[in-house]
């Protein structure tokens, strides 16, 4: 069986839209397939900048997959390619 596909969701506190994507990640997890961590951008100065306003964004396999919003059947089709 294949390692499971690494995703990483960068986000803030108080951003309604990664709590959206923290709860999708949570769902679809039990499905299986991948693993996933929350990463606060606001805890490392480097990331703060990098993303800016710019949360919640989603990498897959550390490839940026989404930003603001995420689809369900996407992120399987894109666990999936």
């Amino acid at each position: 069986m294949p390692d499971p596909r690494q995703v990483v969701l960068y986000s803030r506190k108080g951003c309604h839209l990664c709590e959206i994507v923290k709860e999708t990640l949570t769902k679809l997890e039990r499905r299986g397939g991948f693993t996933w961590r929350d990463v606060d951008v606001d805890a490392d100065d480097q990331l703060r900048r990098q993303f800016t306003d710019e949360v919640p964004v989603v990498f897959i396999d550390g490839r940026k997959a989404f930003k603001y919003r995420m689809d369900e059947r996407e992120f399987l089709r894109k666990l999936d390619s």
